[in-house]
């Protein structure tokens, strides 16, 4: 559980947002935000709106209604140049990593920096490389190829690809998916390392009650589209609530299914 955050200022702010998918309603009236430097989790069961509200933060998909704005500008409102220029302050680490195969991790690290800090030298973009590295913990998989990695070893360089930008906002998207334990915990470890390094502010969509726990300054969970509950991480730990207790009951069970 993380430290108590005094930070108020919203660099996120998403109000009365609806998303739908031919006659499902997905997204159903949903407001909530993100505060400076922040780690949010958002919790809920599987189709109730965690993946696609952060795909459209960064307007992967378009919303059918409702604003959703991001350090000051609404998304939904932006014209493409904009909305890239917005994108470039976002990391988003996606489940599946998404690291280029046929590129040494490396030329994966050097490929954003080319395309969005163009002024950069070939000193400096050494320099940003071996840094993003050290800050994962992987400085040796510098020349290996992402077949030659493990799952765990994957996740961190993908992190290391995110970051490496400069990002003000991170979005993690099921961080631990697919891990063993001691991987997760490490991955949620790097998550605080990073926001304290990087003066990130996050939002962390997971199942992993472990995760949730080990980077949360705050929690909401969704319930139909909407936010049923939102608090600190002790808020729903000491709940009578038997909805957010039964969650955290069968995730924990889940959780030891894997050990």
């Amino acid at each position: 559980m993380k430290n108590e955050n005094p930070h108020t200022e919203n660099v996120v702010e998403v109000r009365n947002l609806y998303k739908g998918f031919g006659d499902m309603q997905v997204l159903d009236d949903l407001s909530f935000e993100l505060r400076r430097g922040e780690n949010l989790v958002i919790l809920g069961k599987s189709g109730t709106g965690k993946s696609v509200t952060i795909k459209c933060i960064v307007r992967l998909l378009t919303a059918d209604s409702g604003s959703i704005n991001v350090l000051g500008h609404d998304v939904n409102q932006l014209k493409e140049k904009e909305l890239n220029e917005i994108r470039q302050k976002i990391g988003f680490l996606f489940q599946s990593g998404a690291l280029y195969d046929s590129m040494t991790v490396r030329q994966n690290l050097e490929f954003p920096l080319r395309r969005i800090k163009k002024d950069l030298s070939e000193t400096e973009i050494e320099a940003k490389v071996k840094e993003a590295l050290e800050n994962v913990g992987l400085p040796e998989a510098i020349d290996k190829m992402p077949s030659e990695l493990s799952g765990g070893m994957r996740k961190r360089i993908s992190l290391a690809r995110t970051i490496i930008v400069d990002p003000e906002i991170m979005l993690y998207d099921e961080p631990t998916t697919g891990l063993d334990p001691v991987t997760s915990h490490e991955i949620s470890l790097l998550i605080n390392d990073i926001q304290q390094k990087y003066k990130t502010s996050s939002i962390v969509i997971t199942h992993d009650i472990e995760c949730a726990r080990t980077t949360a300054n705050r929690m909401i969970m969704l319930k139909e589209g909407r936010v049923y509950k939102e608090g600190k991480p002790q808020e729903f730990e000491q709940t009578d609530d038997e909805l957010i207790n039964s969650y955290f009951q069968s995730q924990n069970v889940k959780n030891l299914k894997t050990t």
